[in-house]
């Protein structure tokens, strides 16, 4: 059993949800046996997550709701304690993109995280050696939920021809995160193009980079470094940005043949080999 100690609920997300979990679990008379029983976990997950030694999962909270009425305010709350587990750099980012509109990105190295499937996020991630993986893989795919929303904002997407040949995480996780592309291609308001090799020297030489957009705000540019992140709203960047995408956008393929570029890559090179021999890619 972990020992309960005293909680600032101000301190962080992740201090208010456990504050508020035990305040509430306490209000409906529920030991942290019961309450783990009605949950499907054990008591002591449920004291480390009340004295924040565990992050929640949504899953988690969204049983926790379930079991104590509390109308989806632990559902609500795990949004804010994911992002929180995000590098601190990486925040304010995560913070503009999930209030933005419109979102365009070029991308030379990997697939951008609302793309990933979890396991390519978490071959990425475990490149970083942390210490805390399966919290960095949950809070990327909460970033994810954006565009699940209502009204998901406008996504167009370049992802550099050496992304889908870079075998990130293996050829089974290869296969499954083009597939997912094709997937996310079938819905309107996501664009995907490649940039091929064949297009040569090009617009963003220097690296990725992502623009987005607001309903009220400003529009901003983010770029990282090896160690941070750099978000500026400074109009001549801005208007350096977009005549980039333009030219980013004129040289990449279509958004149709782009689609064929991945499928072909997915079955040709992530493919199942154990069958009759594939023709070479051209």
């Amino acid at each position: 059993m972990v020992k309960l100690r005293d909680l600032d609920p101000s301190a962080s997300p992740l201090d208010y949800y456990g504050s508020e979990l035990r305040r509430l679990r306490e209000a409906a008379g529920l030991s942290q046996s019961q309450l783990g029983s009605c949950v499907f976990v054990t008591a002591s997950l449920i004291g480390q997550v009340e004295t924040t030694r565990r992050v929640p999962t949504r899953d988690f909270s969204e049983r926790v709701d379930a079991a104590l009425g509390t109308d989806g305010l632990f559902s609500r709350l795990v949004g804010l304690v994911l992002r929180s587990q995000l590098p601190t750099w990486f925040q304010p980012f995560a913070e503009m993109e999930a209030r933005a509109a419109y979102l365009s990105t070029y991308q030379a190295q990997l697939v951008y995280g609302l793309l990933q499937t979890e396991e390519y996020a978490r071959a990425v991630l475990a490149t970083g050696a942390p210490s805390q993986l399966g919290d960095l893989v949950a809070a990327r795919m909460e970033r994810q939920r954006i565009l699940e929303r209502e009204s998901p904002p406008l996504m167009l997407v370049i992802l550099d021809e050496a992304v889908l040949h870079r075998p990130v995480g293996g050829d089974d996780v290869m296969r499954n995160q083009l597939n997912h592309l094709l997937t996310m291609t079938e819905r309107r308001w996501v664009g995907l193009q490649v940039l091929p090799y064949s297009a040569g020297e090009h617009a963003a030489m220097a690296g990725s980079f992502t623009a987005l957009r607001f309903d009220d705000d400003p529009e901003v540019i983010y770029t990282e470094d090896l160690i941070s992140g750099h978000m500026t709203a400074n109009a001549g960047t801005i208007r350096e940005a977009a005549r980039r995408y333009a030219n980013l956008q004129a040289a990449a393929l279509s958004e149709a043949d782009s689609a064929e570029l991945i499928s072909r890559v997915m079955e040709e090179k992530y493919g199942d080999q154990s069958g009759p021999a594939r023709r070479p890619m051209a």
